[in-house]
């Protein structure tokens, strides 16, 4: 999933108050673990971090809420040093908070009829919203965004470039595992989170962190 800018940048003025960070991550992960389920219920994926963990919940035993914590444990290391504390700590509740909704939200979400194609284009609205709101409260989810923003500062390699490399092999690997038509539909989705967050994550219309 895509990142957010340095928090640490902020004016304490313009930070939000611990009351607002808290209902903004619990109301951005749920919309995000909500997105989850739409992918996971028709069989999808999405990109990122959170696309290899709902790859390889398909493959194993593992739910998607644990290989989402497990594979964004080496990436607090990157965003304490680039990020700073306080985006850290917030990214770590917001992908606990997302992982453990996962886990739950089968007993209590589940469709009768549920179209893949429809299906990709929910997961994509909800899951974008659900980051717009979390990264405008100085956090994400963590993962290959904070790999790619490393290594742009690193090597001089953009990290759009780095995000879109890796969603292109992930994809790959899908297309190996899953239905090739169920992949495809996958793609909307991925294009929705990015339209939203393109659209709407501007820092000229928002500084609040």
């Amino acid at each position: 999933m895509p990142n957010v800018s340095n928090p640490a940048d902020t004016p304490l003025a313009t930070r939000h108050t611990a009351i607002e960070d808290t209902q903004a991550l619990i109301l951005g992960t749920a919309l995000c673990a909500l997105g989850v389920q739409f992918l996971t219920a028709a069989g999808l994926i999405t990109g990122q971090t959170a696309g290899a963990a709902v790859l390889l919940s398909y493959v194993s035993e593992w739910s998607f809420g644990v290989w989402f914590f497990i594979l964004n444990l080496p990436f607090y290391v990157l965003g304490w040093l680039r990020m700073g504390p306080r985006f850290v700590v917030k990214t770590i509740i917001a992908v606990t908070l997302v992982s453990l909704m996962s886990r739950v939200m089968p007993a209590y979400v589940s469709f009768e009829a549920l179209d893949p194609w429809v299906a990709s284009a929910l997961s994509g609205a909800v899951i974008g919203m659900g980051l717009i709101v979390i990264f405008r409260h100085g956090a994400s989810l963590g993962g290959i965004g904070i790999l790619a923003l490393w290594m742009q500062e690193r090597f001089g390699i953009q990290a759009g470039w780095i995000q879109l490399g890796f969603d292109a092999g992930l994809f790959a690997v899908a297309g190996l595992i899953l239905d090739p038509w169920l992949v495809l539909a996958s793609l909307l989705g991925a294009v929705v989170v990015n339209l939203i967050i393109a659209t709407n994550h501007r820092r000229d219309r928002y500084v609040g962190r």
